[in-house]
């Protein structure tokens, strides 16, 4: 009796069920289902739903990433359904690493992931913006310009003349950038920031990767609606002397009496008041997403309107995501993920905010006959203009349009091995139309001839992938390996034209044609393009024994059509180790750690973005080359510049070595890693003589070595009391030290930074033993008070007030042999701090992020070429006569050897900022189920509100594309506080 009672339970059922989230309710689709001691599996399918036959005293297992596993036992039961619990583990999670996931635990790189969620809670419109502060070891530079793409550096400067943006994947599809995506589509982004992460995106990975992961839908179909209108403000404000300080000021400055009584001005125009604005910023986002049995579906429709601070300067986005996913077959499964793009932008005229920063406040913005304030009427020469004209006269608008995205298919061969294929790219189109109108505003701001400029530039870019999957457990075992092959092709293409004399009626009635052609009028017409293509192939091994024995190993081979002959190859191999201790036996009685991970990577990776065909020898067909034969000139040619034999690919080796873990039951999450990046046969300019016969002094090729070294800490501890009171705190610290260690020609550095300073004058250098575009110059030991103590220095022309410089080589001379370093551009230190906080309906989060470490180079104050304006704080503490100032020259800046670069131009960059301060309610469920609703939620928010710095210029934040013109503040586009209301539906 008891053999057949035994026998009747072995006997296999067929267990069906849904599994769900159990916070949302929502389904799950693709959890596993295992019977447990049995190889016997399945999947949920797109609706959460499963069937599998077991026996029915058997347990099944179900786990998914991002949950804890959950086991039940079927009890002879045919219907089982489950609801999984999110995990608050942070090493148990799931990560998004290169073609592929992982769980953290079983990462042996740097990976760092940001989810969407707390993208979308940043008042930004580029989602680059909102990982400010978030993750250790990125800093993110930001431009207040509206529309305008943050900087973004991983793990410190790699390149000098090579591109030192990181490379962007954005659901399987790579990127230059990612201006076009609207933050509200973001699930996740991850940031690869070591090699070994790195290496399998090989040529294309040097400065980082960014893989970005869009919402896809799951579960019943869901309407979503999120938006808020805000307003922004610029935050500190140069205040400027005022009418009566600046005409005192222009008297000190001439020796004469240019202004008789500076105080009948009084406060006369504050030009920054007539260039700003409390600027608007309104954003719209609706999202239909779920899926049925076999597919998914996801569409999201976003519109943003955003006003810059400066008058007229206006960006509007229109953008559309479309993904999907449909399971043909139980072993083939199609998608895709498409997404259109357009934004516009009233452009501002370049220089804008250093033309109201050196206006003169004697000038009024208008006459009262409603004319133009003219300089020209003023005793202060045509130094300055009037910016209101400026800003009335300049007509650009920017264009761009932008198709991307990507088709793919998954083929399972076998319930180990998995084939993808994917063939995606981008279709863009940007546009530039200016028109400089016939206008006459003051003696020096007028134009006699209209003039038609339209420029037109087109991408054409497409990526093939094909790879391999195999992925098995053989019981302690877990073996991941990947093949794959990439064939990749680049085109941009411009065409710019203009015409003059083009009559405006509107802007509709715009064309080059309508302007004559003739002596008088020539029509110009230029063009320029690029085509890049890649080859490659690539390997991947990942194993694991018991869990806590981990190895990683890649390599990939890219071939580039940049390099010529046997250059073109590159290959970058990788490995990294984990091993985690707390699996071990010696671990499992201490309460210490709850799980503690020791790793250890190295890696290659390589830098595309580097100049092309640098060993392709140029003829000069120069006017100057012109011989006159016979009586008639003959177009002549020469060589005027030296290339290198050969170039090679910029080469980034890097190590990092790290440990992390959780602890005080997993509430406490840390990481720390210490790393090494070192570029190789980097880009880099040596000097060699004009003497025979160049045009530019320099050969440029693969002749240095740069270092990023440093240390990055993440620390998060989180927690929730049975009140419903929970909280979490993430905080992130990065140390990094840059430096050139090497370069071919030994000690030859290169200068630059020119838009420093008047005269031709450069203060950044780079040489070897030093960092990257470090500021260079004279040293000011004090001002000179009387002319005694100018007889007696060694500046015979200086004047009192001037500046008085340091002889540091003590050769009895004051002359360029006496610059030093002043400072550094690139940060020692960056940080960041996170907090998230809720109670029932109420949620609060406040963010900061900094820099320390960190020189600026305040450009504004030396860039003088007349009567600019002076800041008041340099009117409050000039020099004025002797005993004054010992530490602010007179008002004659730009005059003797002040506007040399010098150490009074270097100010401390660093800040501490507020960056984000959002108080969220949600509405009661009992509500939203009258309302038909499933989440309503209204929040406010405040970002960049507080602002810690010791900078006298708006922001000590400055954004420069090349690394040797960094941290140069010439009229750089202030940031603003951004103030918004908003709402979250969901239905």
């Amino acid at each position: 009796m008891f053999s057949f009672i035994n026998s009747a339970f072995a006997q296999d059922i067929t267990i069906r069920g849904v599994v769900s989230d159990g916070a949302d309710k929502t389904t799950l689709p693709g959890v596993s289902v295992l019977v447990k001691g049995t190889q016997i599996a399945t999947q949920t399918d797109a609706t959460g739903k499963y069937a599998i036959s077991a026996p029915a005293n058997a347990t099944l297992v179900f786990s998914y990433v991002g949950y804890n596993p959950t086991e039940m036992q079927v009890n002879n039961r045919t219907v089982i359904n489950v609801e999984l619990t999110s995990t608050s583990q942070l090493l148990e999670q799931v990560v998004v690493v290169g073609y592929g996931t992982q769980k953290k635990i079983d990462v042996t790189g740097s990976v760092a992931t940001v989810k969407g969620e707390e993208i979308s809670k940043q008042a930004s419109t580029n989602a680059l913006s909102a990982l400010q502060g978030k993750v250790a070891g990125v800093q993110i530079t930001n431009s207040g310009s509206p529309g305008a793409s943050p900087t973004i550096r991983i793990r410190g400067v790699g390149s000098v003349y090579g591109s030192v943006n990181p490379l962007y994947v954005v659901d399987g599809v790579w990127y230059d950038e990612i201006s076009f995506l609207n933050p509200n589509d973001i699930e996740s982004m991850s940031i690869l920031k070591d090699a070994s992460s790195q290496s399998i995106y090989g040529v294309r990975a040097a400065n980082g990767v960014v893989l970005i992961t869009t919402k896809q839908g799951k579960g019943n179909i869901n309407i979503s609606y999120d938006g808020y209108v805000g307003y922004q403000k610029v935050t500190n404000q140069v205040d400027m002397a005022n009418a009566s300080e600046y005409a005192t000021l222009v008297n000190e400055q001439a020796g004469t009496t240019q202004f008789p009584d500076p105080s009948q001005f009084g406060e006369g125009t504050n030009w920054f008041n007539v260039i700003f604005r409390d600027a608007l910023q309104t954003s719209h986002n609706v999202t239909v997403g779920g899926s049925t049995e076999k597919a998914t579906y996801n569409f999201s429709l976003g519109y943003l309107k955003q006003e810059g601070v400066v008058k007229r300067n206006d960006f509007e986005r229109l953008s559309a995501r479309f993904n999907g996913s449909y399971q043909a077959t139980n072993f083939l499964k199609l998608g895709y993920n498409a997404a259109v793009q357009q934004n516009s932008t009233a452009d501002m005229p370049g220089g804008i905010i250093y033309k109201a920063f050196t206006a003169a406040p004697v000038v009024p913005q208008f006459y009262q006959d409603g004319t133009y304030g003219d300089p020209n009427d003023f005793p202060i020469g045509n130094a300055t203009n009037n910016p209101r004209a400026q800003l009335d006269f300049f007509k650009q608008n920017s264009k761009n349009y932008r198709v991307t995205g990507n088709v793919f298919a998954e083929v399972k061969i076998l319930p180990e091995l998995t084939f993808k294929t994917s063939f995606g790219g981008e279709f863009g189109q940007a546009e530039v139309l200016g028109y400089n109108q016939v206008y006459v505003a003051t003696v020096a701001q007028r134009n006699d001839i209209s003039q038609l400029n339209i420029t037109r530039g087109d991408t054409r870019n497409w990526i093939v992938e094909n790879t391999l999957t195999f992925d098995k457990l053989f019981g302690d075992h877990k073996l991941t390996v990947l093949a794959g092959q990439t064939a990749q092709r680049q085109k941009f293409y411009e065409l710019s034209a203009s015409a003059r004399n083009v009559p405006f009626n509107s802007d509709g009635d715009l064309y080059l044609s309508l302007g004559p052609i003739d002596a008088a009028n020539p029509r110009t017409i230029t063009d320029k393009g690029a085509l890049a293509t890649y080859t490659s192939y690539f390997s991947r091994v990942n194993y694991a024994f018991k869990g806590k024995y981990l190895l990683n190993a890649s390599i990939r081979a890219d071939g580039s059509s940049k390099f010529s002959g046997d250059q073109r190859w590159g290959y970058f191999p990788a490995i990294g180790a984990g091993w985690v201790i707390s699996q071990e036996d010696f671990m499992k009685d201490q309460q210490a750690f709850n799980t503690l991970k020791l790793k250890a990577s190295w890696g290659k990776v390589g830098n595309a973005g580097v100049p092309a065909n640098l060993s392709t020898l140029l003829i000069n067909q120069d006017p100057k080359f012109t011989a006159i034969i016979g009586g008639q000139p003959q177009p002549g040619a020469n060589i005027t510049s030296i290339v290198p034999p050969l170039t090679y690919w910029e080469r980034g080796v890097g190590t990092d070595i790290g440990l992390e873990g959780t602890a005080l039951d997993n509430k406490l999450n840390f990481e720390l890693d210490f790393y090494e990046k070192r570029t190789e046969q980097g880009i880099f300019r040596i000097p060699v003589l004009t003497s025979i016969g160049l045009d530019d002094a320099v050969i440029i090729g693969n002749q240095a070595t740069y270092r990023n070294r440093g240390f990055e800490l993440s620390l998060g501890y989180g927690d929730k009391s049975e009140s419903g009171f929970g909280y979490n705190v993430s905080g992130n610290f990065s140390i990094n030290n840059n430096k050139v260690t090497k370069t071919v020609t030994g000690a030859n550095p290169i200068y630059s930074g020119g838009a420093s300073s008047t005269g031709g004058q450069l203060s950044t250098r780079t040489i070897v033993g030093q960092p990257i575009g470090q500021f260079f110059g004279l040293q000011v030991a004090g001002i000179f008070q009387t002319p005694e103590e100018v007889a007696a220095s060694l500046q015979k022309g200086a004047k009192p007030g001037d500046f008085r410089y340091v002889d540091t080589n003590n050769d009895g001379a004051i002359d360029a042999k006496d610059r030093v370093v002043l400072g550094n551009p690139n940060p020692k230190y960056t940080f960041g701090l996170n907090t998230a906080f809720n109670y029932k309906n109420f949620d609060l989060a406040v963010d900061l992020q900094g820099v320390a470490g960190v020189q600026v180079y305040n450009a504004n104050k030396g860039l003088r070429f007349g009567s600019e304006n002076y800041s008041k704080d340099f009117y409050d503490n000039r020099w004025h006569g002797a005993g004054t100032s010992n530490t602010y020259p007179s008002a004659n800046i730009g005059g003797g050897d002040n506007y040399k670069p010098n150490s009074w131009y270097v100010e401390n960059g660093s800040y501490l900022r507020i960056r984000n301060i959002q108080l969220g309610y949600t509405i009661n469920k009992a509500l939203l189920s009258k309302w038909g609703a499933q989440r309503i939620r209204i929040f406010a928010d405040a970002q960049n509100a507080f602002n810690f710095f010791k900078y006298k210029g708006f922001t000590p934040e400055i954004t420069n594309t090349s690394p040797i013109e960094s941290g140069i503040d010439n009229g750089i586009y202030p940031l603003s506080a951004t103030y918004r209301i908003g709402l979250n539906v969901s239905f």
